[in-house]
């Protein structure tokens, strides 16, 4: 018995919402929001609805999500084109940037990335005291003497503190106002201008109306490039490539060290225990000053998010000189 052709329609419908929602970048509140994260899989699971289609013998249904298949697609193939970043033949900088997952992820071997990479900056989040006590063991401060410390805060749990290590100097510091803590620091550059980094940790958007809106009050309040210092941002922004509320952040001015070089769909984040989903979460945001050689996606045993090892280049004038 052939499938109805309203059977047909009605099962095309969703992906064909889906596509509109994607395509004007409405995805906002919730579920939206959390459902756009998932956009990679309905762009891959279009061939159903487009067989049902056949199968109903429905010309409107086999079109209709054809087309939104197609639309799908696209836009996730969007972040496979690269953009061009700053010049690469400045200073070279390294950036270690992990969620630790409340504290979980093995210190030793973040230390030892650290180490791997030579990074100049180490930049975390879900950082516990716990997990401080365990790094200073395992030797960050040794390789990265300059540090900010951010603890949770009052009523927090324990996992919403974040950490900056950095071999340079810490000549400021900071707090980006946000749910969890997120240190930033300015960094003395010898030789060149001061860099600003934040390590990033937004609120998850993933069960209610509430915590959507928590997240993007925390991408809104994420500081933008400035003329007068070179910015990057670093961590687990809690959004894929997908969200409109992410691609706004990037037009205010910031360059995507994942689109740079290709790598805009490396899965960031996968549960521990299975190998599905896999979503592209944590981010290298920079100043479009700074150059973008390299981004390396680790794995770190103890939490469910990569590592991300940025290889930058700053500009050796000064911000105006």
């Amino acid at each position: 018995m052939p499938l109805p052709r309203r059977a047909a329609l009605a099962l095309a419908a969703p992906w064909a919402g889906w596509a509109v929602v994607r395509a004007a970048g409405a995805d906002r509140g919730f579920p939206l929001v959390p459902a756009t994260a998932f956009t990679r899989y309905a762009a891959a699971t279009g061939v159903l609805p487009v067989a049902a289609g056949v199968l109903a013998r429905s010309r409107s249904a086999t079109v209709l999500a054809a087309g939104a298949t197609a639309v799908l697609g696209g836009s996730v193939l969007a972040g496979v084109r690269r953009t061009p970043g700053g010049p690469t033949d400045g200073r070279p900088l390294r950036l270690v940037s992990l969620n630790m997952l409340h504290g979980r992820a093995d210190p030793t071997a973040v230390v030892s990335l650290a180490r791997a990479t030579d990074a100049d900056v180490l930049a975390l989040s879900e950082v516990t005291p716990e997990a401080v006590t365990g790094l200073l063991a395992a030797g960050v401060a040794e390789r990265l003497p300059h540090a900010h410390v951010v603890p949770a805060g009052e009523g927090q749990p324990a996992g919403a503190g974040g950490a900056l290590w950095s071999r340079l100097e810490v000549l400021e510091r900071s707090v980006v106002p946000g749910r969890f803590g997120q240190p930033g620091a300015r960094l003395a550059v010898p030789g060149g201008a001061d860099l600003e980094v934040t390590a990033v940790h937004t609120h998850p958007p993933t069960s209610s109306a509430g915590q959507v809106a928590r997240w993007e009050e925390d991408l809104a309040l994420l500081p933008d490039p400035a003329e007068e210092v070179l910015r990057v941002l670093a961590g687990d922004f809690n959004a894929t490539p997908d969200h409109g509320a992410f691609r706004r952040l990037l037009r205010r001015g910031w360059v995507d060290a994942a689109r740079v070089t290709g790598q805009a769909l490396r899965p960031t984040w996968a549960p521990v225990r299975v190998p599905v989903p896999r979503l592209t979460l944590d981010h290298v945001l920079v100043d479009p000053r700074i150059g973008v050689v390299s981004l390396a996606v680790v794995h770190v045993p103890g939490t469910d998010h990569r590592a991300l090892v940025a290889d930058l280049r700053l500009p050796r004038h000064r911000p105006g000189g």
